[in-house]
């Protein structure tokens, strides 16, 4: 018997799982790098996004109750390797001026991936029809990339002068 042949659909549930996946892990990841944060407003602003990711894996969760599947992860070996990076700097970097730096560009790759993420599934979300997903993507896909800006803020206002 021959496999069937996988389309847009298939692709769009593998990538809904690999970022169900990534969230979980960011919730984990998001309260080591506020307790290593030395500037305040740094660890406002991952303790803030903490919350936010709350959001994300609820939202996704609506998504995969949209499309009629159970919410489920798939291991992401790209979250694992960006967050074990922002481990390393912790464990490197500990109570150096560039600690805060090296956060900031940890997390910033953490919020390029999912911005990735999300913009292909809200992508593919139009194109099969799923109204509601997009709506609920591009919103995730907005806080995405407005915290990826506040953290180029924070870079360029004072984790990088520290760090120099």
């Amino acid at each position: 018997m021959a496999a069937q042949e996988k389309n847009l659909a298939d692709l769009f549930l593998d990538t809904l799982k690999d970022i169900y996946y990534a969230e979980k892990q960011i919730l984990k990841a998001l309260p080591k790098m506020a307790k290593a944060a030395q500037s305040p407003e740094l660890k406002k602003a991952f303790e803030a996004h903490r919350d936010e990711t709350e959001g994300h894996v609820e939202r996704l969760a609506e998504v995969f109750e949209l499309i009629g599947k159970a919410p489920r992860g798939k291991t992401c070996d790209a979250i694992l390797g960006i967050i074990e990076e922002g481990r390393a700097i912790i464990e490197e970097f500990e109570g150096s001026p560039a600690l805060d730096a090296g956060l900031v560009a940890a997390a910033q790759a953490v919020e390029h991936y999912e911005m990735a993420r999300y913009g292909t599934l809200k992508a593919w979300a139009k194109e099969l029809g799923h109204k509601d997903a997009v709506s609920l993507l591009d919103q995730t896909l907005s806080e995405e990339t407005k915290t990826d800006k506040l953290l180029s803020q924070l870079g360029i206002s004072s984790t990088n002068k520290m760090a120099a």
